[in-house]
């Protein structure tokens, strides 16, 4: 990967690569997990939760890492043990059940797959119908490097046997590693049955090795997560500049338009109009609404609401139902009761907005005295004047007016109308 960060913890659809295999063991029914890592690696699988590690002091190849996830283990009588590697984020938990079913009485099965001869996939060599032995393409001869049968990474082993033939390897290649796949070489040897699961070639045994593979594989599961809120009801106008996470969820009838992403365990509603050129992270949108060519991120957005285009609804915004958010306006931390209306071209942070109340275009809410945040009330169908500035800590009362250009320094009663720099009541004169 040419990276600082460990290959299995670049992000696949917003979640690390070892993330996406340890949540289909799962659904495969393993929940008796063993990830072996490096000893950098160890303090980040922390995060994952509910995983065993094996620490590999020495990267010495994968029988040798296999060896130490062993060592990990209190042996168990008749047991098995699946053996995948952590960069596989597109298979599936049939593939890995498959895999458990083909070992049956067999010492050992394993995942095959077509593959194209230029190839960099280990090749399986058969004698007759039996799996002889498997030959990295570092060390395949001209001939075997014709064969189209690969490995593709997945075994199920007999502990028993996994135990005893592990001990046995020797490093007698290319690479001076201790290969898993020389396994196949031992047991095969004592007369025991290696079962070959064949995939065609299948996406889903994609192995990421550097950032085009990355790339590949994010289409492809992106794809995945598409396909299947469509298949619930979403229309997705185009799923190819559509870009999802898993563990959000979104409404039947909502339709998603292009160069949309959701993120970070968002919730859309149902009926929902999202995009285009629209971003939501850790967003909550009620049934009915709109945002379209905007940004929220950490809000929540009501039933019937209009957001954008060209709006930025951030830090905890709670925005009511059939509340308008119109263009360049950034709201931050401000909640906006029902009917409210911020239309143009305004910043409105740390703030209350009553219902159907109006703020004109360019107005201010400066809430930053230069030591603490301030917040800045408006009352229930106030009318805030265009290019208003209002320095918190500020109250504007119900029915309040404030005229263009105010810079409101003070508390405005209810029903009060002021205008000015300062801003002063508006008086009467007959």
């Amino acid at each position: 990967m040419k990276s600082r960060v460990p290959k299995v913890f670049h992000e696949l659809c917003g979640r690390p690569l070892l993330w996406w295999v340890l949540g289909t063991l799962r659904e495969a029914g393993i929940e008796d997990v063993t990830v072996v890592c490096s000893p950098e690696m160890r303090d980040g699988l922390a995060a994952f939760g509910g995983v065993r590690t094996a620490v590999q002091d020495e990267q010495r190849g994968t029988g040798h890492a296999l060896r130490v996830a062993l060592e990990a283990l209190e042996p168990a009588s008749a047991a098995s043990v699946l053996v995948t590697n952590a960069d596989m984020p597109l298979v599936t938990a049939e593939i890995f059940r498959a895999a458990v079913d083909a070992l049956g009485g067999n010492a050992m099965a394993m995942v095959a797959v077509r593959v194209d001869p230029a190839s960099n996939f280990g090749r399986i060599v058969r004698r007759g119908d039996r799996v002889e032995r498997i030959v990295e393409m570092r060390d395949a001869t001209p001939q075997e490097r014709t064969i189209c049968e690969a490995n593709a990474g997945i075994y199920a082993i007999d502990e028993a046997k996994a135990r005893e033939t592990v001990a046995q390897l020797r490093s007698e290649n290319a690479q001076r590693e201790y290969y898993l796949t020389d396994i196949v070489a031992l047991l095969s040897e004592r007369g025991e049955r290696i079962n070959p699961v064949l995939y065609g070639d299948d996406a889903s045994l994609l192995g990421v090795n550097d950032r085009s593979e990355l790339a590949r594989a994010r289409a492809t599961m992106n794809g995945r997560l598409c396909d299947r809120h469509m298949r619930d009801g979403v229309t997705i106008l185009d799923p190819a500049t559509t870009y999802l996470e898993p563990e959000i969820t979104i409404g039947r009838d909502t339709v998603l338009y292009p160069n949309t992403s959701i993120s970070r365990l968002s919730e859309i509603g149902e009926g929902c109009t999202i995009g285009p050129n629209a971003r939501l992270s850790n967003a909550r949108v009620a049934d009915g609404a709109e945002i379209r060519e905007s940004v929220v991120i950490d809000s929540a957005i009501g039933s019937g609401a209009r957001i954008g285009p060209f709006a930025h609804v951030r830090g905890e915004s709670l925005v009511a139902g059939d509340v308008r958010v119109g263009n360049f306006v950034e709201l931050k931390n401000a909640n906006l009761e029902r009917g409210a209306k911020v239309s143009h071209l305004s910043y409105v942070g740390d703030a209350n907005v009553g219902e159907d109340a109006n703020v004109g275009a360019g107005t201010i809410t400066c809430n930053f005295d230069g030591i603490r945040k301030n917040r800045t009330t408006i009352g229930k169908r106030a009318m805030i004047g265009s290019n208003s500035s209002l320095v918190a800590p500020v109250e504007i009362g119900d029915d309040a007016l404030t005229g263009a250009g105010s810079v409101v320094t003070k508390d405005v009663p209810a029903g009060e109308r002021v205008a000015g720099n300062p801003a002063r009541p508006l008086r009467s004169t007959s």
